[in-house]
């Protein structure tokens, strides 16, 4: 399993940015994939996950009704659509993927064992 993630950038804050996490290597029919993101100085956090079967998504309390993960099926390609970004949200944006995942696992880092590079988002005040 291959991940290549992308779209992060500098943004001021009330803007958006969306990631892309383009998935490869194998089928990805019974995985979930999700995103977590690390500041300086803090944990990896769970940001977003998303079941590919049945398109069910989780999401972390601080970025509810904020941002929105989907995925397309044809390109092997999650996306992270993030709006009113805050300062706060700056961080490396990771994507990981792992076979199998029950829904209560979408949310635990120790859950995936697949990992793309990551990407900066910085959103200034």
């Amino acid at each position: 399993v291959q991940l290549q993630a992308c779209g992060g950038g500098l943004v001021q804050a009330g803007g958006s940015l969306r990631l892309s996490c383009a998935a490869s290597g194998h089928s990805f029919r019974s995985y979930t994939m999700a995103w977590f993101r690390q500041a300086p100085g803090k944990e990896r956090e769970f940001v977003a996950g998303i079941r590919w079967s049945d398109g069910s998504t989780r999401y972390a309390d601080s970025v509810k009704g904020r941002f929105t993960i989907s995925r397309d099926r044809a390109k092997n390609t999650v996306y992270l659509q993030m709006n009113s970004l805050k300062p706060e949200d700056t961080a490396i944006y990771s994507c990981g993927a792992e076979l199998r995942l029950i829904y209560s696992s979408l949310g635990v880092l120790s859950s995936y064992n697949h990992w793309g590079q990551g990407t900066q988002v910085t959103v200034s005040s």
